[in-house]
């Protein structure tokens, strides 16, 4: 039988004998009096008197008379109680019994002692409030007038009468709590209904507007399409015209009509060099430019451009070239190549009155990439604009800038350059003392492997573009896949020699990409550099090799190329 507590005996406040059913009344009644003289509540003293009532019809089913002494005790933790003591019969096997079972339910505590043949119960008395010595108790006890049968029975119906109100009362709070509880379930179902058809509006609005968007685009789109044939035909032929006036061959002109002419040229050549620029602008934005790449001699592209703008700096400024023997040659595009060195020789030679412009090319056997330097001795670019400068038609303010011709185009179009072609440009400057930028780009040489076909699969197309510009130069053919399931669906149409996968993608993630790659006959054998933010220790074995995604530098994701390949081939 469970207790919650010791039951222990104290002073002992008035007993009776139960020998019959009218005395099981009898000791109803007087425990209800007892626990309201003690100090019990009216809900407490009824559920005292019940377990009384219950344990004494157990006892005198076992035919045998008992005694209740009634006490003033203490529970285990040393709290005044109320305890009750029942001698129990000899032999008798009620501690399993319905009516002790309930009897344990209405009390603080119940326990069995065979060793001193009684059954305990136990009520605590509430706390903080004066209660009655036990000699008052016993007292006030002394008082009672006896009661019948009936008047007990009358008792219990009123106690029912009572209990049936307050579960009426109950009953009405809870219906009333249903209702509350309704009526807010009402209330926040109306309320994220109209949010969802607010979502779902504001879906739509999305989807008209990226409709929009697509739209604005490929107008854009056929725009610089329009100018580049609009504008750049009626331009190559006056150029062309230009060229019979005042070339071998012509009518001869006076010299004031000759200068007209060039000027006309020249004008032309302008606007041709400006339309090109703004179309490989839109084009680079776009992610449409598509670098050539092919063997430049850069010795001889350095002349070629020392002599074409010497003549812009004036006497007072020196241009310069200085090419190292290991970068004599490089794998480049040599029109975008070319455009990007003239813009930043131009704008050096422009903003320099006097001292020198040169051009300086290395070659960085740590990174496997050649090194561009472009330094002048001009007025510089304070420190407030030298990340605004490479803002589409942003000028420094400055009387040089009145003075001098110019669209603001120059140093954002070489970095659009440069980037496409897998590189980076740089700009150091103080005023008053020059500037420097720094062009470093992608070689081949013995050490980079070439490969044919290569694909990346990535879900952030910011990252499959710049790994596109690392590989330019390495790859013949770069193929993107923002998950798992595109990328096997292109492997299946054309089968890379080597992938790059990143382990976090959606619908299909890179291990399981790898997963079933391994089962496919014609995938299992392609090299496969997984591209991770997690550390070196956490990427599928079926990887060949792995690089961190943070930070990656092309020196780092051509040495995991290089592994990857050799393993394939040690195979």
């Amino acid at each position: 039988m469970s207790r919650e507590s010791p039951v222990r005996d104290g002073e002992e406040l008035i007993g009776m004998p139960v020998r019959d059913e009218q005395d099981v009344f009898a000791m109803r009644k007087l425990g209800r009096d007892v626990a309201e003289a003690v100090g019990l509540e009216t809900q407490d003293q009824i559920r005292m008197a019940t377990a009384l009532s219950e344990i004494g019809r157990e006892v005198l089913s076992e035919r045998a008379e008992t005694f209740v002494t009634f006490l003033l005790g203490q529970d285990g933790s040393g709290q005044e109680s109320l305890v009750v003591r029942i001698g129990l019969p000899e032999q008798a096997a009620i501690q399993t019994a319905d009516g002790v079972t309930l009897a344990g339910r209405l009390v603080d505590a119940i326990e069995l002692d065979p060793a001193r043949g009684t059954i305990g119960m136990l009520k605590r008395l509430p706390p903080g409030r004066q209660k009655p010595s036990a000699e008052e108790i016993r007292a006030k006890l002394a008082k009672l007038t006896p009661t019948t049968v009936l008047d007990e029975l009358r008792q219990q119906n009123r106690e029912l009468a009572a209990t049936l109100e307050e579960v009426i009362q109950l009953n009405a709070e809870l219906q009333e709590t249903n209702q509350g509880v309704l009526a807010l379930y009402n209330q926040l179902s109306e309320e994220l209904e109209e949010t969802n058809r607010g979502v779902v509006a504001l879906y739509a609005e999305l989807d008209e507007k990226s409709a929009q968007l697509r739209e604005a685009s490929a107008a854009k789109d056929r725009f610089w399409a329009t100018v580049s044939h609009e504008l750049r035909t009626p331009l190559n032929s006056i150029i062309g015209l230009v060229r019979l006036l005042v070339g071998p061959g012509g009518e001869p002109l006076a010299d004031e009509q000759i200068h007209q002419i060039q000027l006309i040229g020249s004008s032309a050549e302008t606007l041709l060099n400006l339309v090109s620029e703004l179309l490989d602008m839109a084009k680079a934005q776009a992610g449409r430019l598509d670098p050539q790449p092919s063997q430049v001699d850069l010795v001889a592209l350095a002349e070629r451009l020392r002599m074409a703008l010497h003549p812009t700096g004036g006497a007072r400024v020196r241009l310069t070239t200085r090419i190292a023997p290991e970068a004599r040659e490089m794998l480049v595009d040599e029109m975008m190549l070319t455009r990007v060195l003239r813009n930043l020789l131009s704008n050096a030679l422009k903003f320099t009155e006097e001292g020198e412009v040169a051009l300086d090319v290395g070659f960085d056997a740590a990174t496997h990439e050649v090194v561009l330097l472009v330094t002048d001795t001009g007025i510089g670019v304070p420190e407030e604009h030298q990340e605004r400068v490479f803002e589409e038609f942003y000028q420094v303010p400055g009387p040089i800038q009145v003075r001098t011709k110019g669209t603001g185009l120059g140093l954002p179009y070489a970095r659009r350059l440069v980037e496409a072609m897998g590189g980076t440009l740089r700009l150091s400057s103080a005023a008053g003392e020059g500037t420097t930028v720094t062009v470093r780009l992608p070689s081949r040489d013995d050490g980079v492997p070439a490969i044919g076909r290569v694909l990346v699969a990535d879900d952030d197309a910011e990252f499959r573009a710049t790994v596109r510009r690392m590989l330019s130069g390495v790859a013949a053919h770069v193929d993107e896949a923002a998950d798992g399931l595109v990328a096997l669906e292109t492997m299946a149409a054309n089968p890379p020699d080597l992938a790059l996968v990143d382990l976090l993608m959606p619908r299909l993630d890179g291990a399981a990409l790898l997963q079933r790659m391994a089962q496919d006959e014609r995938l299992r054998r392609v090299p496969v550099v997984v591209v991770t933010a997690a550390g070196s220790h956490q990427y599928p074995q079926e990887a060949s090799a792995v690089v961190p995604k943070q930070g990656l530098r092309r020196d780092s994701l051509l040495a995991a190329l290089r592994s990857a390949l050799g393993q394939t081939e040690a195979r």
